[in-house]
């Protein structure tokens, strides 16, 4: 009794409403439900088909010269074309655990690269204020809307002048690690740059009140909140090593450094007949599961981190 005396002493205006919700509201139509289902089943086959046209070519051992019709079981199927590929996959005497190394190292130094720097640049840009930072900002920008392919010839010539005895830094992956980071990191930054303006600065206050230092807050407050645009940064920085072509073509020239990419590459023909269709099949599916592994253990972060980081810039 005494509840219902308080609440009719309330006035009107500051009284909660409540309305009862209808089961049916919020459901679509019968029509425009199908309708958008065949949208998503369209879609799905157009994605899908082309690579359950990739995994039929590799299992077939025909190798057969010019592909024209899919067979998703194609007779006599079996993993010849990956053995073959795992031996030589190349003319030139490299395996592909060497290939594959290559491919790691440009992938994981471009994607720690990155991660690095690009936080420290990113938190600067975030949260300091100094002379000539709209200006960096905006040369930071120029560089990200720049073709990294456009930046070779001259990144080719300053790397080339880099020799330190027999070490030439323009022929080595770790010439071409740089200059992929070169053209990553404009993202990198302004992808985290745009996360960490949605993190509140009472975070960071709070913990200087306790006695926190600089160093101390970005380690022990932005860090942890900024996992899900890390994970981003670097499977984007992964991802641009492993399957990177442009550089690695035009700089190295000793075979032991090709990369996957480079090997893939080098098994097209002239023409479509001259080409191994079922070692290429099986070439690309090997160059595209590490990818898709990493992805899928990242793919929590990589998900928050694009939506939140893209709110804000």
């Amino acid at each position: 009794m005494t509840e219902q005396v308080r609440v009719a002493q309330v006035p009107a205006i500051a009284r909660p409403r409540y309305r009862m919700r209808s089961g049916k509201r919020g459901k679509l139509p019968i029509q425009r439900q199908i309708i958008l289902q065949l949208i998503c089943l369209f879609v799905t086959a157009t994605v899908l088909f082309p690579l359950l046209w990739v995994v039929s070519m590799s299992l077939d051992p025909r190798n057969i010269s010019r592909p024209t019709s899919l067979t998703l079981i194609p007779p006599g199927a079996s993993l010849a074309a990956f053995q073959k590929v795992f031996a030589q996959p190349t003319l030139n005497p490299v395996s592909f655990t060497q290939l594959a190394l290559n491919s790691l190292f440009i992938a994981v130094l471009i994607s720690a690269t990155s991660v690095v720097l690009g936080m420290l640049a990113a938190y600067a840009f975030s949260r300091m204020s100094f002379p000539g930072r709209a200006f960096l900002m905006i040369a930071v920008l120029a560089v990200l809307m720049l073709p990294a392919v456009a930046t070779l010839a001259p990144l080719y010539t300053s790397l080339n002048r880099v020799q330190i005895g027999t070490f030439n830094l323009r022929n080595s992956l770790f010439g071409v690690a740089l200059a992929v980071t070169a053209g990553v990191l404009p993202f990198a930054i302004w992808n985290m740059k745009g996360y960490m303006d949605t993190i509140p600065r009472e975070l960071e206050e709070a913990a200087t009140v306790d006695g926190a230092g600089a160093v101390a807050v970005f380690r022990y407050v932005i860090l942890p909140l900024a996992t899900p645009v890390i994970a981003v940064t670097a499977f984007f920085g992964f991802l641009a090593g492993w399957t990177e072509f442009y550089f690695s073509w035009a700089f190295l020239q000793d075979p032991q450094n090709w990369t996957l990419s480079m090997a893939l590459n080098g098994m097209v023909g002239q023409y479509a007949a001259s080409t191994p269709w079922s070692q290429f099949s099986a070439f690309a599916i090997l160059v595209a599961l590490p990818v898709a592994i990493v992805y899928l253990f990242l793919q929590r972060y990589i998900i928050s981190g694009l939506t939140i980081g893209g709110v804000k810039g």
